[in-house]
């Protein structure tokens, strides 16, 4: 196999070096033959940690639509995905070396016909704590849950299970030794999720600042998903004329979602990059949601850390770009902690040490 040479800035220590991709792993030893591939600031890999592959709006998609949205995801650099919840068999895509490296939660679980259409394993509260055995069993090491979804019978967001019912849903898939996140859109699912000792919480944006004291506490992790929030309004829009009370309540959260994510971040909670790509959404976007987050006043290395080397570690990938580690990194024209934006312009994606371009 031929030998591939990068050069420049290694993030995160900056320091400037001569990279070699031998085999599909990171060497710092020049092989005899190497070929200059790229030269830029090197950054490992990016990490989704909110997405959907297999998952459109009515529910699983067929797997030329998966590949499409694994495709799109590589290409924008998102090497690592953590999946949150998808209808579909993924598992095959873990077998293919040209996607990104999967950690799957199995299918999201809800509340029964409370949530979307297709996307849900539904059951009852007395049926929680199964349905999460479930799915634990069937992902790599993660489950999520449904928290709040609107409630209709009381026009307004609602916990999709009683606070206890949570608490043994987490309990049983830690038993199970995997960890747990949840959808919460508002604040009353909240206290309880998080006093039952969830792993992470997926939005937030009901939380107030006690809650973010505790979350910071026993580290509960936030991926916020700052660019999906954005359809707050229409979802108050929509529902307005029939659920004035729930429509209310989304314009509220979406008034306070600067200062609840950055409540959060201030109290020390490790906060991750999202795009939520699925359904509706757009795959390919990780830079987007870098932005936009970015955008609410984040610092820049908080929010790259977020997307790259801390977040590889949250998920128990290598961080750093280290002698033998696989070659999982993106290169970029600029300094990405100086300029934010060269994030949507990779010059160079590598994954499993094969070289892929932006089409």
């Amino acid at each position: 196999m031929t030998a591939l040479h990068f050069s420049g800035p290694v993030l995160p220590d900056g320091e400037v070096r001569d990279l070699y991709v031998l085999d599909g792993r990171i060497t710092y030893e020049r092989p005899s033959g190497a070929e200059t591939a790229a030269s830029g600031w090197i950054v490992p890999g990016l990490v989704d940690a909110h997405c959907h592959i297999g998952l459109g709006p009515d529910g699983a998609v067929d797997q030329e639509t998966a590949e499409a949205q694994a495709v799109a995801d590589r290409d924008a650099g998102a090497l690592l995905v953590r999946d949150a919840g998808s209808a579909a068999d993924t598992r095959w895509v873990q077998e293919r070396d040209d996607l990104p490296r999967l950690i799957r939660a199995g299918r999201h679980i809800g509340r029964t016909k409370r949530y979307m259409r297709n996307y849900a394993d539904e059951v009852e509260p007395d049926g929680l704590a199964q349905a999460v055995e479930r799915q634990a069993k069937s992902g790599d090491g993660w489950v999520k849950l449904v928290g709040d979804w609107i409630d209709r019978a009381e026009g307004d967001l609602k916990p999709s299970f009683p606070a206890e019912s949570f608490a043994e849903a987490i309990r049983v898939a830690h038993d199970q030794g995997a960890k747990v996140t949840a959808h919460c859109f508002g604040h009353e699912v909240l206290p309880g999720l998080i006093e039952a000792g969830i792993d992470c919480i997926e939005h937030g944006t009901g939380l107030s600042p006690d809650l973010v004291e505790a979350m910071a506490a026993q580290g509960t992790a936030l991926v916020p998903t700052v660019a999906q929030l954005e359809i707050f309004p229409d979802l108050a829009a929509a529902a307005g004329p029939k659920f004035p009370t729930y429509a209310a309540t989304m314009e509220d959260l979406y008034a306070r979602r600067r200062e609840t994510i950055m409540s959060a971040h201030e109290a020390g909670v490790a906060l991750y990059t999202g795009s939520d790509g699925a359904g509706a959404q757009r795959h390919g976007v990780i830079h987007e949601e870098i932005m936009a987050m970015r955008d609410l006043g984040l610092p820049s290395d908080v929010v790259l850390g977020g997307a790259s080397w801390r977040a590889r570690e949250w998920l128990g990938h290598n961080p750093g770009l280290a002698e033998g580690d696989p070659a999982d990194f993106v290169v970029y024209d600029g300094d990405p902690l100086a300029d934010l934006t060269v994030m949507g312009r990779p010059v160079a994606v590598v994954l499993r040490g094969k070289v892929y371009g932006r089409p």
